[in-house]
């Protein structure tokens, strides 16, 4: 089955993935133009499919949604928060560890795209040319305030992750 929107998503996971890499090239070192353009482009894909998939899934049956979707809103939630603070090894192995969880499940067979791909067809060029269109989101500098990590914390547990547990994992 040909699933363009499965597939333009599934892509840009990896070209942002590859960002991330590349950030991360050095031993104990992180490349902060890359990191900002990690940053940024993950925020545009979030913004995608908050603006853009989500909606038109939604508009086609609502039903089907409604358990669907808050469910990886709330992952967007805790990955925004994780880009607030400034990048440290641990911090981003933690957002690693997250990426590496909601990725596969937005991508594998019956998960969001699937279901996505399946509630919009018909609307498939519309929604990519409005992918291709979508313009990034306006990216701040790091914040070092202690808030930023608590935030960060907060937004992680209301989408099911206990922080600590997951920095020991993700950094083991």
């Amino acid at each position: 089955m040909n699933k363009p929107l499965h597939l333009f998503f599934t892509e840009d996971h990896h070209r942002i993935e590859k960002l991330l890499n590349k950030a991360l090239e050095q031993p104990d070192k992180i490349e902060m133009s890359y990191y900002h353009q990690f940053r940024s482009q993950l925020l545009r894909h979030i913004k995608m499919e908050e603006k853009i998939l989500f909606p038109a899934a939604k508009k086609a049956n609502p039903e089907v949604t409604k358990d669907l979707i808050p469910r990886y809103r709330l992952d967007h939630g805790a990955l925004t928060s994780l880009m607030v603070p400034p990048p440290t090894l641990p911090l981003i192995n933690v957002i690693k560890y997250i990426l590496e969880e909601h990725d596969l499940a937005e991508e594998e067979p019956g998960g969001l795209y699937d279901v996505c791909e399946a509630l919009t067809q018909g609307q498939t060029q519309d929604i990519l040319n409005q992918l291709a269109e979508t313009e990034e989101v306006p990216v701040h500098p790091p914040n070092p305030a202690p808030i930023a990590i608590e935030s960060a914390r907060r937004a992680l547990a209301r989408a099911g992750y206990d922080f600590d547990e997951v920095m020991r994992i993700a950094n083991e």
